[in-house]
């Protein structure tokens, strides 16, 4: 109705091309404007000013020979002081923005080894944008972002960087393992070493004590009975001991039998057999 009186809306962020017999006339920017038919003058068309995107999926081949699909995102818009360029210089705008796409893509990617492609993506895409702002300028687009959202190998290539992944993971896990159970080691042996260092001490200590508990008794014996000698005294407390192991022995329930000389003759064997010990021994020192 508004077109047969005469009248056209254009809407916000959109602009209409205005023709003159057919031929470009003007560009006619948001708003109520008057467009006389019976004065030659139509409305060829109108171009959105608005943001669009397109999704570029892309198959290449790496420089390891590994192919792989990459997806470009591409976000372009019609400029409002070169919409006749935008509207009449391009059919298919997605069409040709695809084309340059493939092939910046296919020129820098065969260039690449796969991890450097992951790497460089950045780079892949900053030179996407550069071309494609170069070739789209003159026809009345601007190129507002260039981004690489995508890369996918094949799938037995993926599937083999995830082994080698997980393999690499595991050996480092396993060194950790192995290190920990090293530092485990070290330290309940050297727990050991000081356990029986220190038992040690205790042992000596032990018989240091009883040494001279019985250097006291001997000694304290021959001083109130005279006429006794260190060797009767000696052989007196081996009987004691004697009889006081025989005595733990048989109140112990849990002890394991045990057989030694029991008659009282034994105790002076055991006297003699101990007391050439100790006089091999300092023979030996000496």
């Amino acid at each position: 109705m508004g077109q047969s009186l005469g009248c056209i809306q254009v809407e916000q962020s959109n602009v209409a091309v205005k023709e003159h017999f057919g031929k470009f006339d003007d560009v006619l920017q948001p708003g109520c404007h008057c467009l006389p038919w019976c004065l030659g003058y139509r409305l060829a068309g109108q171009l959105s000013l608005r943001v669009n995107q397109i999704d570029v999926r892309c198959e290449t081949k790496t420089k390891d020979n590994v192919f792989v699909t990459m997806v470009a995102s591409i976000q372009y818009r019609a400029l409002s002081e070169k919409a006749a360029d935008a509207f009449y210089k391009l059919s298919n705008t997605k069409q040709q923005i695809q084309a340059y796409v493939f092939d910046v893509i296919r020129a820098s990617v065969p260039k690449l080894q796969l991890d450097d492609v992951f790497l460089q993506k950045n780079d892949i895409a900053k030179g996407v944008e550069e071309e494609l702002e170069k070739a789209m300028s003159g026809y009345g687009f601007e190129i507002v972002q260039t981004l690489i959202v995508d890369i996918e190998p094949d799938q037995h290539v993926k599937r083999s960087m995830n082994e080698i992944n997980a393999a690499a993971r595991m050996r480092v896990a396993a060194n950790e393992k192995a290190e920990g159970e090293k530092i485990l080691q070290i330290k309940r042996a050297e727990g050991e070493a000081e356990s029986k260092y220190l038992s040690g001490l205790g042992i000596a200590r032990q018989r240091q004590a009883i040494v001279d508990g019985l250097r006291d008794s001997v000694l304290a014996f021959s001083e109130n009975v005279p006429g006794t000698s260190a060797k009767e005294v000696m052989d007196m407390v081996l009987l004691t001991q004697y009889f006081d192991t025989m005595k733990d022995i048989g109140a112990s329930s849990k002890s394991n039998a045990v057989f030694l000389p029991h008659g009282p003759g034994a105790v002076k064997d055991i006297a003699s057999q101990i007391r050439e010990g100790l006089l091999q021994a300092e023979s030996v020192e000496a």
